[in-house]
């Protein structure tokens, strides 16, 4: 399936795979709804996108952890293009590390944003997703497959994230919408910047994976027009060096 006039809406989209994501989407002719916290730096996105590729993304600025702008953010997607054939879950959040040294208030960021903003953004999608037989994506990680003992409550958000999207597969499949859970390792993004440096300072250009070759991944499952792709599995070639 082409992704050429389909609507598409991509949480996080301001920066990282977020932001790549909406730009490969926008690459294939899709109308880009770009969501994400900072409406300065989704209108700077937006700003590019439109100059690279002549079609202006919608920016409806939402933070996921709100259930009622979560719910505007779907409806405002579907009133400005008729239809939702992609929803990208990719708002997320690291904080913290060990378990004993872990605030309450880190602890339910991370909660909010990584599984109360997926389950709301995902329930507000479903009806228009069975009405286009879309595709639902998630960005899971390699936290969410292997134990992470630098950081138990972020790897448990991503535990539950991809449990969550293969059980709304089982659940949304008869009905034709695709699920997808695409599981990146270390990506230079911002990501990691509450614990320190980012990791595009703590890697090297080619030393871990690229936002943009997440982007392509989350590309491919969004052309499906009959099957799922179950998940996809995006590591640095060195993960499992030293296991």
């Amino acid at each position: 399936m082409s992704l050429e006039g389909s609507s598409t809406v991509v949480t996080g989209a301001s920066s990282g795979i977020g932001e790549a994501t909406a730009r490969e989407f926008a690459s294939e002719g899709a109308r880009v709804v770009l969501a994400a916290r900072s409406e300065d730096r989704l209108n700077a996105v937006a700003a590019d996108i439109e100059n690279e590729h002549g079609k202006e993304p919608l920016v409806v600025p939402t933070d996921v952890r709100d259930e009622a702008a979560v719910d505007a953010l779907i409806e405002t997607a579907v009133e400005e293009f008729g239809s939702l054939d992609v929803l990208v879950n990719n708002a997320g959040l690291g904080r913290g590390g060990d378990v004993a040294d872990l605030s309450t208030e880190d602890y339910r960021a991370m909660m909010e944003t990584n599984v109360d903003g997926a389950f709301y953004a995902t329930r507000a999608a479903l009806p228009h997703l069975g009405a286009s037989s879309g595709n639902l994506i998630f960005v899971g990680s390699f936290a969410g497959q292997y134990p992470r003992p630098g950081n138990p409550v972020y790897a448990a958000t991503k535990w539950w994230v991809r449990g969550f999207a293969h059980s709304v597969e089982a659940q949304a499949g008869p009905d034709g919408i695709g699920v997808t859970v695409v599981n990146p390792t270390e990506v230079r993004t911002e990501f990691g910047g509450d614990d320190g440096d980012p990791f595009t300072e703590r890697f090297e250009p080619g030393e871990v994976s690229d936002p943009e070759e997440i982007a392509d991944a989350i590309g491919f499952a969004a052309t499906q027009d009959h099957s799922t792709v179950h998940e996809i599995d995006v590591y640095r070639r060195d993960k499992f060096a030293g296991w």
